[in-house]
């Protein structure tokens, strides 16, 4: 198990009510699983519109339980923003 910080950003900022937070997991499913325990409502919602970036990369459409977590790395959760 992996742990590191998991950053929203825009509506998955407001809806989490929290920039970032720690993860400890293996892949992106196990923390998002996480996340919507911890936020149940309005972030799960957006969470389902949003793209993701691990360490910097784009995860695009892998399965989130073939995407691994390192030790020390960043989710960036990225809802559909205005015009981008």
């Amino acid at each position: 198990m992996a742990a590191g910080t998991i950053r929203y950003w825009a509506a998955a900022k407001a809806a989490a009510g929290t920039a970032e937070e720690p993860y400890a997991a293996t892949t992106l499913a196990e923390a998002l699983d996480a996340v919507r325990e911890r936020h149940p409502g309005e972030l799960t919602r957006v969470l389902q519109r949003c793209s993701f970036l691990i360490d910097g990369d784009p995860v695009g459409t892998r399965g989130h339980e073939t995407v691994r977590l390192a030790e020390g790395g960043t989710v960036e959760v990225l809802p559909p923003f205005a015009g981008g």
